[in-house]
């Protein structure tokens, strides 16, 4: 847990402290009339979205001994990235951010495949998600550091991501002397090997209106999700905090604590079946949290942190809870030959699609204040559709359980 925390949450300094500069840092830059930050923080979007494209086939194949010095390559130019970015004048440096996030979209599935297959993998892929939970934070908060230091906003990502190059190397070797999933691990949760393509097509065709519905819900999470986390000095400004840098990192240092204790907790679960369904409970839970979050501030029985708080524990409970638990558990569930890298990628690739429509939307990328405004409306939307989507995905598969008993029973 400690060499996956530790990986993921200084690729995060390559990825994130740029987000904590605002429009004002850039000097109110416009490209094309187009807000500078919302034209990078699009542009590495797209090519985290291309990571997760290709990242389906190369991440659900790639042998285990290749995936250490993956990560490491894939981060170095990622890094090389951003130093072209300090020296080429804006706006015209933007594309290197597409190339950032072109080498980082891959790193999540490559440290995760280390921990699947295990009977405490929702345990270490709960310490691994925590890692970008509180990254997240984390990293604005370094990023708004190395800008009050007086680096520009155009050198401080490049400067943010040296700081964290060496416990990197040292994570990254430590992810290399973890042994693979016993026999008894097999035996609990089915053996996890790489799939070829028949083997996606297979299990999409078996499993496909269940898998969209789920897919569903954590592509409406990761648009929410990730305006929270591209656009949280503005947000955090609607409810009136505008210059304390450190309320990033203590608002989701809680987040990542609940999250990780409640996500954990999915190890106690034993019977595969029971755990699959209950994690579709807990991320039901996630989305009630939001709304009622919204109508706790609404009404001022509640201030502005404690709703990004509320907010940020009700968006990580089902994206965790998916990471975790349901496609570990459904694959251990059924037996059906895959891995989480498979899964995963295909729903990230879809949550990162839709995010990039939602940048491009009229209205939105043309200025910084409609990120805030259209918050709050968006937060109710996503909750109520996510749930529809649970019940409906919880119904899908009862009935199938029900089907294939059937089946074998008449066999």
């Amino acid at each position: 847990m400690a060499a996956a925390f530790g990986a993921y949450f200084c690729m995060y300094g390559f990825r994130k402290p740029f987000t904590a500069a605002t429009s004002e840092n850039f000097g109110n830059l416009l490209l094309w009339g187009i807000d500078y930050k919302i034209l990078i923080v699009t542009t590495q979007v797209l090519g985290y979205l291309l990571a997760k494209f290709i990242g389906i086939k190369v991440i659900s194949e790639m042998p285990q001994q290749r995936r250490a010095l993956s990560i490491l390559g894939m981060i170095a130019i990622a890094q090389l990235s951003l130093v072209i970015f300090g020296l080429i004048p804006a706006p015209w440096n933007f594309p290197l951010m597409f190339i950032n996030g072109l080498m980082l979209g891959m790193v999540f599935g490559l440290v995760m495949s280390f921990l699947e297959g295990r009977q405490v993998s929702e345990l270490l892929i709960a310490g691994l998600c925590s890692s970008f939970i509180l990254a997240d934070g984390v990293m604005k908060t370094v990023g708004t550091r190395v800008l009050q230091a007086g680096v520009s906003a155009y050198w401080m990502p490049a400067v943010a991501g040296t700081i964290f190059i060496l416990p990197l190397l040292i994570s990254v070797w430590m992810l290399t002397r973890i042994p693979p999933p016993s026999d008894d691990d097999r035996n609990h949760r089915s053996n996890r090997e790489p799939m070829s393509k028949h083997d996606r097509r297979e299990f999409f065709a078996r499993y496909g209106m269940g898998l969209w519905l789920i897919v569903g819900v954590y592509v409406l999470t990761t648009i929410l999700r990730s305006v929270r986390a591209d656009f949280a000095p503005e947000i955090w400004k609607s409810i009136g905090y505008s210059k304390a840098p450190d309320v990033f990192t203590t608002s989701e240092m809680y987040v990542a604590l609940g999250i990780m204790l409640v996500n954990g907790l999915g190890i106690l679960i034993k019977t595969n079946r029971t755990a699959f369904f209950n994690s579709l409970g807990v991320s039901g839970f996630g989305f009630l949290l939001v709304i009622l979050g919204w109508i706790a501030y609404r009404s001022h029985f509640i201030g502005g942190f404690p709703l990004m708080v509320m907010l940020g524990l009700g968006l990580y409970l089902p994206y965790v809870a998916i990471h975790t638990t349901v496609f570990e558990r459904l694959i251990a569930w059924t037996r059906q030959r895959g891995n989480l890298g498979f899964l995963m990628y295909f729903a990230d690739t879809m949550g990162y699609a839709a995010y990039v429509l939602v940048l491009l939307g009229k209205g939105l990328i043309t200025s910084k204040d409609r990120v805030s405004e259209l918050f709050p409306t968006l937060c109710i939307i996503v909750a109520l559709l996510s749930i529809v989507c649970l019940v409906a995905a919880g119904l899908y598969f009862r009935f199938k359980t029900i089907h294939t008993r059937a089946e074998q029973v008449a066999n």
